[in-house]
């Protein structure tokens, strides 16, 4: 779908686009946004189990949101009654410095968790933003093929879907993320368990990312 640009708006209307009407939209869209993030806050099957046995290794888990701040205020609530809670969070209007593709809300977690070696931090995303974010933030970053906005589909979906057709959905979406620059790709975070070992695995070899 091609975004509207504010010749669109122009040509539609027969004015350029006031302040006024900005924040009329924005006022507009947020109750719908916040309505369509709760009603989608359960995690996909198999990622619990796996955050449940990363913290029993000692991992903290951080959020770094693209959402603003009043969307965050209703999601993270929603997300805990169906078992995800992760160790601090940050939203997007959170910090002065910005959001991503910068290394802020990352590192804004990093602060907050106690985290004395950044390099031994992965950042998981499913979007090229927020593999930047990683990798502008010095971490090791995984992007997400599948359960993500790239690859666009509801788990109902995907679950009625073809191995095919998961697969021609799945090859741009990896190829997007590769060429961000992540260091690996997987399906989804219940996936991320080698990764993590393989990276131990180069960190103790002496690797960086």
């Amino acid at each position: 779908m091609r975004k509207g640009t504010p010749s669109d708006w122009q040509a539609r209307f027969g004015h350029p686009m006031s302040h006024a009407e900005v924040d009329h939209l924005y006022h507009t869209f947020m109750p719908l946004q916040i309505a369509a993030v709760t009603r989608f806050a359960a995690p996909i099957p198999g990622v619990l189990p796996v955050l449940d046995a990363l913290r029993g290794q000692g991992l903290r888990i951080g959020s770094c949101s693209g959402y603003p701040r009043p969307v965050m205020e209703a999601l993270v609530p929603a997300a805990a009654d169906h078992g995800y809670r992760p160790d601090h969070w940050v939203a997007t209007d959170d910090l002065k410095a910005g959001g991503r593709p910068g290394p802020w809300m990352a590192l804004a977690n990093v602060i907050e968790l106690g985290v004395s070696a950044v390099h031994r931090c992965i950042k998981v995303d499913d979007a090229v933003p927020g593999i930047s974010e990683g990798l502008n933030a010095g971490m090791w970053t995984v992007g997400l093929s599948v359960s993500g906005n790239e690859f666009g589909a509801t788990w109902e979906e995907f679950a009625a879907m073809s191995e095919a057709e998961i697969a021609a959905r799945r090859a741009p979406a990896e190829a997007k993320l590769r060429a961000a620059g992540a260091h690996y790709v997987i399906d989804t975070l219940a996936d991320i368990a080698p990764v993590i070992a393989d990276i131990n695995r180069r960190l103790a070899a002496g690797e960086r990312p």
